[in-house]
């Protein structure tokens, strides 16, 4: 049997990303954590955590890590049906975690709104990984997260990968920019856009790349970037006038008739992506209901499932 104290010192180092803020977030000494996974680690005969600057698990520490994230939320359902069928002050179900990995956009515009009540309802805490959306299944591999939303179509070993359906993106930036970015003739003229930086949210976003690949056939251009890696200060930094970048359709449909006027560069012209949510293949119930609120919520705000 594993002893439920190494697998939440494991679970605590590999999140927290050190043994000393682990040592923090359970109240304990880092020397009793640093015993709690060397007995875990001579219970298996091998290595769970490559030691460094920061701490990562090994091939067999994330499958292990997996597995606590399972076996904590089977017992977070059992303890819930168990409340729920009690009667008196122990009727109340004790809130509990689940941790996915969500890029900033999908969070901001339909995720949260989306799966909100059933937090709610279920009495859920959510613990989301920020990353671009090309990125988020790499939380999933690692065992860090339950879920991720990503552009990734393939399912790895374990998991399920279900189509949600599209985001549409377009090229915008205030009028000014616009009218300078034009050719006499009033047409979008790429290398007059190109003299003016890009507001890029951070250095993993490639959909301004995507744009002028796929509307100019420019690849690998070269031109002046802002990083601004917030949602907030990344549409601020457009509006201010400071450069061009890609806003989703659903941010563009939501701005306040008060907001600093965007205007679409090329009219007509999107970047889609299609995104998925990526799933263990055997879910604890808690879980499950995740994924069918994620599930109904993309379904609700996103364009079309990309068909298999």
């Amino acid at each position: 049997m594993l002893d439920p104290r190494h697998l939440q010192a494991l679970s605590a180092v590999v999140e927290q990303r050190s043994f000393a803020a682990a040592a923090h977030s359970l109240s304990l000494t880092v020397a009793a954590v640093s015993l709690r996974i060397k007995a875990l680690e001579e219970s298996l005969g091998q290595r769970l955590l490559v030691r460094g600057k920061q701490v990562r698990p090994t091939a067999a520490g994330q499958s292990l890590l997996t597995h606590a994230k399972r076996v904590q939320l089977l017992e977070a359902d059992l303890l819930g049906a168990l409340a729920g069928s009690a009667t008196g002050p122990q009727r109340r179900a004790h809130w509990h975690s689940l941790s996915v990995a969500v890029n900033a956009d999908s969070v901001a515009s339909w995720f949260l709104p989306g799966v909100a009540p059933l937090l709610l309802q279920q009495r859920l805490l959510l613990d989301v990984w920020i990353d671009d959306q090309d990125h988020t299944h790499d939380a999933l591999h690692s065992g860090e997260v339950l879920g991720c939303v990503s552009t990734l179509a393939q399912a790895m070993s374990g998991c399920r990968a279900e189509p949600l359906g599209t985001m549409r993106y377009r090229c915008v930036a205030t009028p000014e920019v616009a009218q300078r970015s034009r050719n006499p003739e009033g047409a979008l003229s790429v290398h007059r856009l190109l003299e003016w930086p890009a507001v890029i949210f951070n250095r993993k976003d490639a959909l301004q790349d995507r744009f002028l690949a796929q509307h100019f056939g420019l690849h690998q251009a070269h031109y002046p970037r802002h990083f601004a890696p917030a949602i907030d200060a990344f549409e601020a930094a457009i509006e201010l006038g400071l450069g061009w970048g890609m806003v989703p359709e659903l941010h563009l449909q939501r701005r306040p008739d008060s907001a600093t006027p965007l205007v679409d560069l090329l009219p007509g012209a999107a970047v889609e992506v299609a995104l998925y949510w990526h799933h263990w293949a055997h879910e604890p119930l808690s879980a499950q209901r995740l994924t069918d609120a994620v599930k109904a919520a993309a379904a609700a705000a996103l364009g079309p499932a990309v068909a298999d």
